[in-house]
């Protein structure tokens, strides 16, 4: 399977940005619209067919303020989207002197394969995670936390890498932004237009023009506010599943090209499995988690998971790309007072072996490839590997 793989998956994703942006308008007129039967409903009773006529007027003298407001939104996003990402999450961008690691993985991958290398940052977060935003070249940034810095050893942390690029090669980052600025108009729009019902409504001033006295017959408006709130409450809901209903397939083909990039499927299934369970940060909203390796917020029954379970794609690697599953990993805690080994840690000697007085069963109590027989500390290595690898 290849990396960007999937000429129609490319082209299919440029498709459904366009659609998506054209749908964002249709949901903001369709809640103009039913603010307005609100309005109109509660101006007065009246008949249904005179309601929803006077609802289309005032829609159509709002249309014009709906639009530029509208707009504005979506140039503020697109402007302004990666700043409110790095103010939520702690991101900031590094160069090549204040993370040599990190950066010289990036840009090894980035020239192998002719990619124009994004900006990177890292998020100060204990979390095991890592996301791709932006909209075009010039915006695009990969996006570390600490935590999978600390976790995970250069291999792994390439494979990453690579499964982000993977995303903004493949047009998944563009798509996943486009779908949540929508997401977040659409409930603007609806939590705007329910405030001014239960304020007791708002008119436009066109559909009662006519005067009222040519109103004919009553009894509409409990129906007219009935559809009203039906329409909010449909727009609403398909904000909601247009972020939910993206392919889950993205994982799947970014977890390939990660491999492709890298020919180590190994290292991409052990990314995996330490991020399995770890990749909660907590600042950060549902939106930014959509757009991460992987996302432990799960839909009722998984059926709006953004992400595939990490079982399923490390059970796809190793079917399509010949990769090996530990299964579930345990991590040792993080140091919370020095690592063993470093100085002025007396517990410690030359190979991290316990010193009188040492708490038996500390993170001391190993040698130099892994816990010392005896001690109360489990491997830290997965079953059925060795201090070169697997058995």
């Amino acid at each position: 399977m290849a990396a960007y793989g999937l000429y129609t998956h490319i082209q299919s994703n440029k498709r459904r940005s366009a659609a998506l942006l054209i749908g964002l308008f249709f949901l903001v007129y369709v809640l103009v619209f039913a603010g307005a039967l609100l309005a109109e409903a509660m101006l007065g009773d009246a008949s249904l067919d005179w309601l929803l006529h006077a609802a289309l007027i005032d829609t159509l003298k709002a249309a014009p303020f709906a639009t530029i407001g509208t707009l504005i939104w979506v140039w503020i996003a697109y402007k302004f989207h990666q700043t409110m990402i790095d103010a939520m999450t702690g991101g900031h961008a590094v160069t090549r002197a204040e993370a040599p690691r990190l950066y010289n993985l990036l840009e090894n991958l980035c020239i192998s394969r002719g990619i124009p290398m994004p900006t990177l940052k890292i998020a100060e977060d204990e979390a095991l995670n890592a996301f791709a935003t932006g909209l075009n070249p010039k915006q695009y940034s990969i996006t570390v936390t600490r935590g999978l810095l600390d976790a995970l050893n250069d291999a792994e942390i390439e494979a990453v890498l690579g499964h982000e690029l993977t995303h903004i090669r493949n047009g998944d980052v563009r798509l996943l932004v486009i779908a949540v600025v929508i997401a977040g108009v659409i409930s603007f729009f609806g939590e705007l237009v329910f405030r001014l019902f239960f304020q007791g409504g708002i008119r436009f001033g066109g559909g009662r023009s006519s005067g009222d006295g040519e109103r004919r017959g009553a009894g509409g408006a409990g129906l007219a506010i009935v559809i009203a709130v039906v329409l909010i409450v449909i727009a609403w809901v398909l904000s909601i599943v247009i972020r939910f209903a993206l392919s889950r397939r993205r994982e799947f083909l970014a977890d390939a090209g990660a491999v492709e990039l890298t020919k180590n499927p190994d290292a991409m299934i052990m990314a995996l499995r330490k991020i399995e369970g770890r990749g909660e940060i907590v600042s950060a909203n549902s939106a930014v988690m959509e757009m991460c390796v992987d996302n432990p917020r799960r839909g009722f029954s998984d059926l709006f998971a953004t992400h595939p379970s990490v079982e399923a794609r490390c059970a796809a690697l190793v079917r399509m790309a010949g990769g090996h599953d530990p299964g579930p990993l345990m991590l040792p805690p993080p140091d919370d007072g020095g690592r063993p080994g470093e100085i002025g840690d007396d517990r410690a000697g030359p190979w991290s072996a316990p010193q009188p007085g040492a708490r038996p069963g500390s993170a001391s109590d190993s040698g130099p490839w892994g816990p010392i027989p005896g001690s109360n500390d489990g491997p830290f290595l997965p079953p059925g590997w060795g201090p070169w690898g697997r058995r």
